[in-house]
C-alpha cells in the first residue's frame, strides 16, 4: 500500500465534491445528479464524487454525456472522484471524464464486465416472420457489443490498459484496487 497523505493536500477540491452520487445508477440517480450539477457553483471545476456496485449502464451514460456537454459548451475541467466501490456502470460514468481529472480514495476498487443482457425469444407464428425476429434480437445485441466497446475505448484512452486486455478481462468482472488503477494510469492519483 502507497501512502497517499501528503496527495490529498494537493488536490483540495477534491474535499468536497459538488455533486455527489451513492446507491443504484438509476433513474432516480440521474435526477438527483441532474438537480446538484444545476445547484452547483457555475465558476471552477465541477467535482462529482460517486460510489455504486453498479446499475443501469444507459443512465451512466447518460450523466457522462452531461459531463461532456459540461466541458464542451462552457470550457469547464470536471473532475471524478471515486469513492469504496466504483463498480459497473460507475465505471461507464468514470469513462466520460479524462484520465488525467480521474480520483480514487485509498481502498477504492474499480470493476469493469460486459454488459448483461436477460431476454427470452418466443418463436410463434409464420415460418418466414421468424427469422425476422431472431435477426432483431441479433441486431440488438450486436448494437450492445459496440456500445459497450465505445465505453471500454473512452475508459481506457489516456491510460496504460490496452483494450484488448479489458475486453479480455470483461467477462469475469475485472476488479482493479486504487493504487493498481494509479499504475495502469487508469486515474490521476489516489487521495
Amino acid at each position: 500500500m502507497t501512502d497517499h497523505a501528503s496527495n490529498a493536500a494537493n488536490y483540495p477540491l477534491l474535499a468536497a465534491p459538488h455533486v455527489q452520487l451513492y446507491g443504484t445508477v438509476d433513474e432516480a440517480m440521474y435526477t438527483n445528479f441532474k438537480a446538484q450539477v444545476i445547484n452547483a457553483p457555475t465558476e471552477g471545476p465541477l467535482v462529482v464524487s460517486i460510489t455504486t456496485l453498479g446499475g443501469d449502464p444507459e443512465m451512466a451514460r447518460a450523466m457522462g454525456d452531461n459531463i461532456r456537454l459540461i466541458r464542451e459548451y462552457t470550457g469547464r475541467d470536471t473532475l471524478f472522484l471515486g469513492k469504496v466501490a466504483v463498480y459497473s456502470a460507475g465505471s461507464t460514468f468514470m469513462s466520460a471524464f479524462p484520465v488525467d481529472s480521474r480520483f480514487l480514495t485509498r481502498g477504492t476498487r474499480l470493476m469493469f464486465h460486459e454488459r448483461q443482457m436477460k431476454a427470452t425469444v418466443e418463436l410463434n407464428g409464420p415460418l418466414n416472420a421468424l427469422a425476422y425476429t431472431l435477426k432483431a434480437k441479433l441486431h440488438e445485441i450486436e448494437d450492445s457489443i459496440n456500445i459497450q466497446n465505445e465505453g471500454f475505448e473512452a475508459l481506457v484512452k489516456g491510460s496504460d490498459v490496452p483494450l484488448e486486455e479489458l475486453i479480455e478481462k470483461a467477462p469475469s468482472n475485472w476488479y482493479i484496487e486504487a493504487d493498481e488503477a494509479k499504475r495502469r494510469r487508469l486515474v490521476l492519483d489516489v487521495i
